[in-house]
């Protein structure tokens, strides 16, 4: 379904009756990573999955898509539902929007499950990084997103998920050469919310791949225990989702039902 949200459009699904989980994608993906999560779920809960900007069917904002834009079209998407809150799931750029939806609209986010994702801000490091990568993607979007995909799995899955790699590349490979580079830009600059995700009230649980080439496993251990959080720890990549499916649908499930 289509939504007008500050002149562009906006895409959004919803499966489902139920409390209203909300299904945030990561850089690159879309809302038809979810498919086989939300069929697992939609029989006990409203799922809601949604085009960030600049991603699937979601048209593009400006130069720099912030995690505060996103967060912004996220709420133009759950008030056109007249829904007032929700649990979100986010995987990695899905999961610093869901953060950035707690900071700013405070109340309308009851559980959150960082997928792959942290509360931190990009290092010096990465974001030189993000930069480079922008200079790549404007000589050859396709071999960029092509080779980022296959990176976000542990190199030990490359071979066993080579069809799962391949699809994701198809749909990585819809995405705009502006949608790439706002969102690199976004995340680039987005806000250390290690204090938002402290002080979140509601429910809220790390789900983390000891291999993530990503992301920093140890990291995440450390913010989960310096916050106090839950961690799940799953034996694969950045792909938590795809890599380790039903040890991720088992604890999502525990997650959700842990909130009635």
């Amino acid at each position: 379904m289509i939504l007008a949200h500050k002149g562009i459009k906006i895409n959004y699904n919803t499966f489902g009756k139920g409390a209203p989980v909300v299904f945030l994608h990561g850089f690159l993906e879309n809302a038809t990573m979810w498919e086989e999560t939300i069929a697992f779920f939609s029989n006990s809960y409203q799922c809601i999955s949604i085009d960030l900007l600049g991603h699937g069917k979601s048209e593009n904002l400006g130069y720099i898509h912030t995690m505060d834009d996103m967060a912004e079209a996220v709420k133009a998407v759950l008030d056109h539902l007249k829904i007032t809150s929700a649990i979100f799931i986010g995987h990695s750029m899905g999961g610093y929007v869901a953060l950035s939806h707690i900071d700013l609209f405070s109340g309308y986010v009851s559980g959150l499950v960082l997928l792959n994702s942290t509360s931190l801000p990009d290092s010096e490091e990465r974001k030189i990084s993000r930069s480079r990568a922008i200079d790549i993607v404007k000589k050859n979007p396709n071999a960029y997103t092509s080779m980022a995909i296959a990176n976000l799995f542990a190199e030990k899955n490359r071979v066993q998920f080579a069809q799962q790699i391949r699809l994701i590349k198809e749909q990585a490979s819809k995405t705009s050469l502006q949608g790439i580079i706002s969102s690199l830009e976004g995340m680039k600059v987005r806000k250390d919310r290690s204090t938002v995700l402290h002080n979140f009230k509601g429910s809220k649980i790390i789900f983390a791949g000891k291999l993530d080439p990503i992301l920093s496993f140890s990291q995440n251990l450390q913010e989960a225990k310096q916050y106090d959080i839950d961690l799940i720890s799953f034996d694969g990549g950045h792909m938590t989702y795809v890599e380790n499916k039903e040890k991720f649908l088992s604890e999502l499930h525990k997650f959700l039902l842990a909130q009635h």
